[in-house]
């Protein structure tokens, strides 16, 4: 089959070619700057780990890679045609999609809001939310025109939890049945309530406003589109947990805000990745939106801490009344090393629960089991993340 995968040095993408190469497909790699693209070398930093995930022949020990592995990552690499494209002007996308069954769309950006003056339509410093709407119409369009049968979509959960009996079509416009089906009296019992995808009215930030808004321009494209929708996925290139660590690593006391009592499910990047790859060609999801997520379900408290102990880092935690986003995201960033208005984004979703699948749902496991995906626990996904960390860069507190 061949595959065309965007965001193809992005911390999704670049873990996504390699099992895609692996499981016989022709891969496209579509990039702005192909120089970010190099394969073999994306292949063999993925370490022991990871290549058995792909296939046992091209694993040595767990010791490393050795000489024979790096060889056949070579020539699987050069199996992989790398293109120039560009989703905000269009410019390269035909050619790109050119004979194209299925289409990977991992593109995201949430980089620094334009000065006053800046803000040019489409162009890369207007705010985030209408960059990536115009990016999803582009690719959207030249999808169909080319006739590519499936678009597979990484998104964001678009439900969040409110009061029980309030529920109106609106708000529930676009959804599967297993989606649209809820459990009112289980929901009752806790007052946690039933779900909702309007993203105004549940309150959605503007991030996952915007993960649905992409969701939907694709579907009405490509009415096939498979969209798998995570929340943290946790991996060693994932700027959310990447983020997390080194809060970990920099604050001796854990100051927490008052989303740290909100509750998701965090997902292994191993399992997003086998996701993936197995939702170009199952057919029974086609045209559907999976909620996906790991077998834990915790609050961003709980999560810090876990990662704290993980590291074997004593680090008491205070928590806070409030929430203060803009204030303590800029704090954090600063503390971080990250781009604060990433951070004020991520932070601004934390203000919910998060949880596919819902509090007491299943959609996530029926997901997982209809991808052939045995998930791991969150501890399981943190040890890996960090180990795949250290074999690249040093982390300051271990």
């Amino acid at each position: 089959m061949r595959i065309l995968v965007t965001g193809a040095s992005g911390f999704v993408g670049s873990r996504l070619i390699p099992r895609l190469l692996c499981g016989g497909h022709d891969v496209r790699a579509l990039a702005r700057d192909p120089a970010r693209v190099d394969v073999a070398q994306i292949m063999s930093d993925l370490g022991p780990q990871i290549m058995s995930d792909l296939g046992g022949e091209i694993m040595s020990d767990l010791g490393g890679v050795n000489a024979r592995a790096h060889t056949r990552a070579r020539t699987a690499a050069d199996r992989v045609d790398i293109l120039t494209a560009d989703v905000l002007t269009g410019q390269g996308l035909a050619d790109a999609l050119r004979d194209v069954e299925v289409a990977y769309y991992l593109i995201h950006s949430m980089e620094r809001s334009p000065s006053p003056g800046e803000n040019v339509r489409g162009g890369r410093a207007t705010p985030f939310p209408e960059r990536e709407r115009v990016a999803a119409e582009n690719f959207a369009a030249a999808a169909a025109t080319a006739g590519v049968r499936r678009i597979v979509y990484l998104g964001g959960p678009t439900a969040s939890w409110i009061p029980a009996g309030w529920h109106t079509d609106e708000h529930t416009h676009g959804l599967t049945a297993e989606h649209t089906r809820t459990d009112t009296d289980a929901h009752a019992s806790d007052g946690t309530g039933e779900r909702t995808d309007s993203g105004a009215a549940a309150g959605l930030s503007p991030h996952l406003s915007s993960r649905a808004t992409v969701e939907r321009i694709l579907r009405e494209a490509v009415p096939d589109t498979v969209a798998l929708r995570a929340s943290i996925v946790i991996g060693a290139r994932s700027r959310s947990f990447r983020f997390l660590v080194r809060l970990v690593e920099r604050m001796p006391v854990l100051t927490l805000p008052a989303w740290r009592s909100h509750r998701t499910r965090p997902i292994d990047a191993r399992d997003v990745t086998g996701m993936l790859a197995a939702a170009a060609t199952v057919t029974a999801i086609a045209g559907r939106s999976l909620d996906v997520g790991g077998p834990d379900m915790l609050s961003y408290g709980e999560m810090i801490r876990r990662i704290a102990e993980l590291m074997m880092l004593p680090r008491p935690a205070v928590g806070l009344g409030v929430n203060a986003t803009a204030l303590t995201a800029r704090v954090a960033a600063a503390i971080a090393a990250e781009d604060p208005e990433l951070v004020s984004a991520l932070m601004g979703s934390l203000q919910t629960d998060l949880l596919p699948g819902g509090p007491h749902g299943r959609s996530h496991l029926r997901a997982a089991e209809l991808l052939g995906v045995d998930l791991h626990s969150f501890d399981a996904a943190v040890e890996c993340a960090l180990r795949e960390w250290e074999s690249v860069e040093e982390l300051a507190a271990r």
